[in-house]
């Protein structure tokens, strides 16, 4: 099997790149390349002078770049996007793609501690680079720290007794893998919810263990400097929580707060909403289970 194989069918392909309106001699990014499947249709409507270019912070992804020279693929976090674009010479681009989440691949392979469905280290980072893993987090963190991560980024009613449990556990013994933090929050897992709160759990540590919020909240900032005016975001989220921070960034430009208002009660937003939220359809579903809670929105900017 190949690597490509192994990451799978790209959520919402077709949608999600129709949404960049591609020009055939444009500049393009795609911020989470993976198996490359978005980045493939991308090329696949690119002439001989337009230009792509990836992202990626995980080294597995780089097994699957494209051997064209109009591509170009960056192994750096997509929160940096300005400064290697900027690097590599590209001040504006025409068009940004964003594929939020974990990769099909990532959840698959055990021993990078993602997935609910097997034992492995507590590991979780994207980048395997970083200091911090999911052990730092469950065995290092305050109890405070990790009621607010439950609380905020698994939105768990639970949050107190899931970081109470585990500050307990762990002055006997470290928590060591996924197995053994299954063990030490048992008595929160009832058998018919199990799966969908350890997922929950599992989200919560892996948002603080690769800082998605403020990496997604860079990003947004970001790519509104880079983005031509007429330039596409097309964005893919997973959860409330980004879908949120990329609503309220597409709709008025911020995070929180509203935008001051000028005299008249008018303001000034710096994006187009294109079309409304695009979920996927049954089919799709069907043959791929991580599109399941995919959100797209496309926005142009003014």
């Amino acid at each position: 099997m190949t690597m490509t194989m192994e990451y799978h069918n790209p959520v919402l392909l077709k949608e999600t790149v129709d949404g960049l309106d591609i020009k055939p001699d444009g500049i393009y990014v795609d911020v989470t390349f993976g198996g490359g499947g978005h980045s493939r249709e991308i090329m696949r409507r690119l002439g001989p002078n337009g230009r792509l270019f990836a992202f990626d912070q995980d080294t597995d992804a780089l097994a699957n770049a494209i051997d064209d020279e109009r591509f170009t693929l960056i192994n750096e976090n997509f929160r940096f996007i300005k400064r290697f674009l900027r690097f590599h010479g590209v001040r504006e681009v025409d068009g940004i793609l964003g594929d939020l989440g974990v990769s099909s691949h990532q959840f698959d392979v055990p021993e990078r501690g993602f997935s609910t469905r097997f034992e492995g280290e507590l590991d979780m980072r994207m980048n395997q680079k970083d200091a911090v893993s999911a052990y730092n987090v469950v065995n290092e963190y305050a109890e405070a720290d990790l009621r607010r991560i439950f609380a905020d980024y698994g939105e768990l009613t639970t949050a107190k007794g899931l970081a109470n449990a585990i500050v307990q556990a762990r002055e006997s013994h470290p928590i060591k893998n996924t197995e053994q933090l299954k063990q030490v929050l048992s008595r929160f897992l009832p058998a018919h919810k199990s799966n969908k709160i350890l997922a929950q759990i599992y989200q919560a540590i892996r948002i603080e263990v690769n800082q998605e919020m403020e990496v997604l909240k860079e990003f947004l900032e970001q790519s509104l400097e880079v983005l031509k005016p007429g330039g596409r975001l097309s964005v893919i989220s997973y959860h409330s929580l980004e879908d949120r921070l990329v609503k309220r960034f597409m709709k008025n430009g911020m995070f929180e707060g509203e935008p001051e208002r000028d005299f008249f009660g008018r303001f000034e937003v710096p994006f187009k909403l294109i079309g409304k939220m695009i979920v996927p359809s049954d089919e799709e579903i069907k043959i791929n289970s991580r599109a399941r809670s995919a959100k797209l929105r496309i926005a142009e900017k003014k």
